[in-house]
């Protein structure tokens, strides 16, 4: 990640996702309350594709103090004030892998299939650009069939499976996939993926 290109760009931002307006802004660690009660509403396998435990109090308070540092960006995504999504962008800036981030996206479980996960990557795809990132991963279980159709339609391609890599509460292990996405090629599909009005205006 290049910090002299740093570009991020203005927020809060409004879409309308069918009948209802979204409004998309810059998760701040004064949203610690609002993001620890979303998180306990949401599947407990849905928290797999992160790294730690987010149920944990302390794992919440780390995301957010990582915000306040600067060395993660979130979006979160409200409806009539509530919190329905967020994401977070987590790239090491001393790393050998400065230009790669780790994307993650949550949604509320009322809001699949309208068009909220999409929006959200896409909001991430124009961030990163601006942040001088040259490329995404992300990382769920296998199982995750319709969130990793979703990073699919954009151009995320599969690069390994970690065979039991995941361990959930009960001790079931998962298969973990790992895909990428080259970013730098983004712009030029924007008309296929719709994200050109995003970044533009």
């Amino acid at each position: 990640m290049n910090d002299t290109n740093t570009q991020i760009r203005a927020y809060p931002r409004k879409h309308l996702l069918g009948n209802a307006s979204v409004e998309v802004d810059l998760l701040k660690p004064a949203d610690g309350a609002q993001v620890a009660a979303f998180i306990q509403k949401l599947p407990t396998h849905d928290l797999l594709f992160a790294r730690r435990d987010l149920s944990h109090p302390k794992v919440v308070t780390a995301w957010l103090d990582a915000i306040a540092a600067g060395s993660i960006t979130s979006l979160a995504a409200r409806s009539n004030g509530e919190l329905i999504g967020c994401t977070a962008i987590v790239a090491d800036v001393h790393s050998w892998s400065r230009h790669v981030a780790e994307l993650r996206v949550m949604t509320s479980p009322h809001w699949r299939g309208r068009g909220l996960g999409r929006l959200l990557i896409q909001e991430c795809f124009a961030l990163a650009l601006g942040m001088g990132l040259e490329k995404l991963i992300v990382q769920m279980t296998v199982d995750q069939r319709s969130a990793i159709a979703v990073f699919e339609e954009l151009g995320f391609r599969a690069e390994a499976v970690l065979h039991d890599h995941v361990k959930d509460r009960d001790g079931t292990t998962y298969d973990l996939a790992i895909l990428s996405h080259n970013i730098a090629e983004v712009q030029a599909r924007f008309e296929v993926y719709g994200v050109a009005d995003a970044l533009n205006n």
